[in-house]
């Protein structure tokens, strides 16, 4: 008995020992991990850190060319409506070929180049140059329903932008309600105003228009959603293509060859049953 009556107080001072080394443990896990969240904010699985700018530069693009993002983008397809009755777009190679051309000799190249000044003109805090990329933007469309369509969505934009996501360059812009502010002029200035670098918000900008038009073509041909990914994937480097060359371009340099594509989008006005808004 008395043998017993040792080792039970060995026993409960043993356990004792072993849950304060338990809790000494956990409350060195606990500072370990509090110290490295930082790192860990800025660090991907791979050890590429990540700037804290570079990371909200991406989450906002992200947000704001969403097709989640309030603009009304989905309402629109640029005439490919039209263009479907037509017999002009039947399957996915002749969307492909289509929206290369609307990419690199159309409203692709003339929006991203209207982007490009428009960014470059709220970087340096000039108005008035901004005033003009403005107005060039709003009358450089081809049809009235182009016209609604970019006016429209730069509206949205704009508004949006001014209650969620305000900055100092939207102060360049007209603040007359009822100003027409192009769409790709709305998120270059946006853009601009959030430091966000012109290469990549100019990419963001063409991938979005160029997903809107393919989610368009699903939804007329249609296609599935496998083909419309496959589209998407073939006019990526269309749409390197076109950035390039609209960071390039001078307001000179504007001008579009896609007189198909502006005529479907004319057409698209009296299309007897019609889905889209343009």
């Amino acid at each position: 008995m008395r043998v017993a009556g040792t080792a039970i107080p060995r026993t409960i001072t043993t356990l004792r020992t072993i849950m304060v080394t338990f809790m000494t443990s956990i409350a060195v896990t606990i500072t370990t991990i509090t110290t490295a969240m930082p790192m860990l904010m800025t660090t991907n699985t791979d050890g590429l850190g990540l700037e804290a700018s570079e990371q909200a530069a991406l989450f906002r693009l992200m947000t704001w060319l969403s097709p989640s993002f309030p603009v009304g983008s989905f309402s629109y397809s640029s005439g490919i409506e039209w263009a479907v009755e037509a017999g002009d777009i039947k399957d996915m190679t002749a969307l492909q070929e289509w929206l290369a051309a609307m990419l690199v000799d159309g409203a692709g190249f003339c929006d991203g180049t209207f982007l490009c000044h428009a960014h470059r003109a709220a970087s340096e805090r000039n108005a008035k140059s901004l005033a003009g990329i403005s107005e060039l933007a709003a009358a450089f469309t081809p049809s009235r329903e182009r016209h609604l369509e970019t006016i429209a969505q730069g509206r949205a934009f704009v508004e949006i932008a001014r209650s969620a996501w305000n900055c100092d360059a939207l102060d360049l812009l007209p603040q007359d309600r009822a100003a027409e502010i192009a769409y790709p002029v709305a998120v270059g200035v946006v853009a601009a105003g959030h430091r966000i670098p012109l290469h990549p918000a100019l990419h963001a900008f063409l991938h979005a228009v160029t997903s809107n038009w393919i989610s368009a073509g699903v939804r007329l041909i249609p296609l599935g959603q496998t083909d419309s990914q496959r589209a998407l994937a073939t006019l990526e480097p269309v749409i390197a293509i076109t950035a390039e060359k609209s960071e390039r371009a001078s307001l000179d340099d504007l001008g579009s060859a896609t007189f198909r594509a502006d005529i479907a989008s004319m057409r698209h006005e009296t299309q007897y049953t019609r889905l889209f808004r343009s």
